[in-house]
């Protein structure tokens, strides 16, 4: 949680800057106080009377003002952390090789609260190998770095480079700086991701989960105090992440033998993981050719982990479970919520659109044990994930 820190906002010269503007609005919703320094070549993309009608606070751009002296020093030391987004290329060799030639790169030399950078440039800029080595030396100096992300750029091309959305920036500060104690001394089991049901050395069944939900919901434990297990069926995310222990699996069978070992020794199960519904028979050793116009897999059901874990539930051990439905949506909910012994059932519809799998977003109606169903506009996956833990705390 953001509420009550201080959050020393830094903005380069940047095409990505217009992002700032959401990020400051966003950090004050959240109940930070915000306090922003711009570079002068961040002036060109946004204005200080937009960035600071919304920080409520004045934004410093000069060492130094009417004669009188901006104290740098003192704004390093008012923060909980320094926050620079978007870092341009420019800013960023400035502050690995120690120049300090405007007021930004001066508070930053001066600050001894932990400092984090969400670079934005251009793929080809990004590639560089000296943006990379500047981004190591700022990583040696104990500067935390976002990730950027793949999309597309200023000048047309899509790639790598892109600053990563205000929410994911704020779920980065609250994940790494801003655990709260909700959830402290409480564990809890989360499945996401696909699982992968092979039949050959080379090909499976799967589906198109990629785990975001699941990751986000992880997180968000983790970010409210608890410890987290993290069952990760395959997928390109990477979680490192403090009081998140991933175990990878591949297939549903393996899903099934982590969650029963887990189980007995959480309080909290999310069970978001699309795993198959069916698995082959059989597995070939080597990879079958295509003699024939026509091929047959014969299939057996899965093992249900969710009715499983349901069976074992104990007192004082929350369940949740997750539906994707396309048709009947709501009474298909409420047969799950009951025939699994779940405390909640997430659904997910396919209808709505930029909800279900590979999207940044969600749409969720939550079905509860006490008959209440709760409906959710869409959100980014990382505050559907917020609404999701706020129930899971009331179950306690």
């Amino acid at each position: 949680m953001v509420e009550g820190k201080k959050i020393l906002l830094g903005i380069s010269g940047s095409i990505a800057a217009y992002k700032s503007i959401l990020l400051t609005r966003l950090l004050i919703k959240g109940g930070a106080e915000v306090k922003v320094v711009m570079t002068p070549a961040a002036k060109d993309f946004v204005t200080p009377l937009s960035v600071s009608t919304i920080s409520k606070n004045e934004v410093l751009s000069d060492l130094t003002r009417n004669d009188t002296w901006t104290n740098h020093v003192q704004l390093g030391r008012w923060a909980d952390v320094m926050l620079i987004a978007p870092l341009s290329c420019n800013t960023l060799a400035k502050m690995a090789n120690g120049l300090c030639d405007n007021l930004l790169l001066a508070t930053y030399l001066s600050a001894v609260c932990p400092v984090v950078v969400a670079p934005a440039m251009d793929e080809d800029m990004w590639m560089h190998a000296a943006t990379k080595a500047n981004i190591e030396k700022l990583q040696s100096f104990g500067t935390r770095v976002i990730p950027v992300e793949k999309g597309e750029l200023a000048s047309g091309l899509y790639g790598d480079g892109r600053m990563a959305e205000p929410e994911q920036i704020i779920t980065f500060l609250e994940t790494n700086f801003f655990f709260s104690n909700e959830l402290k001394g409480k564990r809890a089991l989360v499945t996401a991701g696909p699982t992968h049901e092979p039949f050959d050395p080379v090909r499976f069944i799967g589906n198109q989960s990629t785990g975001k939900m699941g990751i986000a919901i992880a997180r968000e434990l983790a970010q409210r105090g608890a410890q987290v297990e993290l069952i990760l069926g395959p997928t390109s995310i990477e979680v490192d992440e403090p009081r998140i222990r991933v175990s990878h699996v591949q297939s549903a069978s393996d899903m099934y033998d982590a969650c029963l070992k887990l189980f007995p020794s959480v309080e909290i199960a999310v069970m978001t993981a699309a795993v198959a519904d069916y698995t082959p028979v059989s597995f070939s050793s080597e990879k079958i050719k295509k003699n024939s116009e026509t091929f047959t897999l014969e299939l057996a059901r899965t093992k249900d982990i969710l009715h499983a874990l349901g069976e074992l539930k104990k007192p004082g051990q929350v369940l949740v479970g997750f539906a994707l439905e396309n048709a009947d949506e709501a009474s298909y909910a409420r047969k799950k919520l009951k025939s699994k012994n779940a405390d909640m059932i997430v659904l997910n519809s396919l209808n709505d659109a930029g909800a279900g799998f590979g999207f940044d977003t969600n749409q969720v109606t939550i079905f509860e044990n006490s008959g209440e169903e709760i409906p959710y506009g869409q959100k980014p996956k990382q505050l559907v994930a917020k609404d999701i833990v706020d129930r899971i705390i009331k179950h306690f």
